[in-house]
Formats: structure tokens, sequence, C-alpha cells
């Protein structure tokens, strides 16, 4: 006779429920976005370089370009900063990929908006463009699609950890099961 462990939810403040214990880290779309997130940090760290190759001055706020983007010391560094991060959470992958990848998008779009608002003024301290803005846009965006993957949607399955943390009260599919009379999933069945 099969047995099986049933499982309870305890709706207590006292249980913590962290969200990137839960992550599905074994899905084929993963290593697809861990692989972007290091496409695009490799871009970072190469742009990075050949900003400080071409000798700019660190807060230079001159004409300077690399790859079609404005450059100066400041964001050159940064830039390879960043990129090894990036590369960092590729290697590293699952949850710290994810979460890495997420906090990376915001402070890109953030960054986007910021110096979309310095443009031409004295405070443009990393010399960016309009390219930059519309660059850091889509680098924040694409992270942010790489991080969230299997976090948020409209069709996660009720057993995803994220769908749980939502809605606190039992699935549609547990309300219908009788206490006691839970069936185990079919890979557990012999």
């Amino acid at each position: 006779m099969a047995t099986h462990a049933v499982h309870t939810r305890d709706t207590g403040e006292d249980q913590k429920f962290r969200l990137d214990d839960h992550l599905p880290v074994d899905h084929r779309l993963n290593r697809v976005y861990r692989i972007g997130a290091g496409l695009i940090g490799a871009f970072l760290i190469i742009f990075g370089i050949l900003g400080l190759i071409n000798h700019i001055g660190f807060f230079d706020t001159g004409g300077n370009s690399i790859t079609g983007l404005n450059t100066n010391g400041t964001l050159s560094v940064l830039s390879i900063c960043i990129g090894v991060l990036l590369m960092a959470g590729m290697v590293i992958g699952g949850n710290f990929a994810s979460t890495l990848n997420m906090v990376l998008g915001v402070l890109f779009l953030l960054n986007g908006f910021l110096f979309l608002g310095l443009l031409d003024t004295p405070n443009n301290f990393l010399a960016f463009k309009i390219q930059n803005v519309l660059f850091s846009f889509v680098v924040g965006l694409l992270l942010m699609t790489f991080g969230m993957y299997g976090r948020v949607g409209s069709s996660l399955p009720h057993d995803n950890p994220y769908w749980r943390a939502r809605h606190p009260e039992p699935s549609p599919h547990e309300r219908r099961e009788e206490p006691g009379q839970r069936t185990p999933p079919r890979d557990q069945v012999r």
C-alpha cells in the first residue's frame, strides 16, 4: 500500500514564507533566461572595457561614444561591475539569478527615468544621451522579464508557492477533495 504525506496549509503569522526558496529552478526556460542575462552582462563588460581603453575622463560629459552609446570613465566602470554581477548570476543560476535579474531590472528602469530628467543638464555625471536612456529601459524590461519567470502570471498552477502566497484559501481543486481523502500525484501512484 502506497502512503503519502498530507500537506496542510498553516496560515498563521509564525510561519514565514520566503519566495526565493520555492522558485521553480528546474524549468528549461530558466536556462534561456540565464543565458539572456549573461549576454547582457557580457555586452556591459565589453562596453565598459572599450570605454576604459579609450581613456575617457571619469566625469567627462563630452560626446564620447562607444558602440552607439555615450560613455565616460564612471559609466565604463559601473558597466563592468554590473556586467560581472550578471555573469555571476548566470553561473550561479537558480533563485539568486532570478532575484538579481529582477532587482537589476528595476534599477535599470529607475536609472533610465533618472537620467531622462538629467539629460542636457550639468548634473548628468554619467554622460547619458537619449540612446543610453532607451538602452537602460530595454535592458531593465528584459532583466525584469528574466527575473519574474515563474513568479508572476495569470496562469500559475495552484501548487505554485507564489500563487499560494497570494491566495491563502484552498484552491478550487482542494475544495472538491475531502480532508484526508487526497489522492497522490500521478508520479507517486504505483
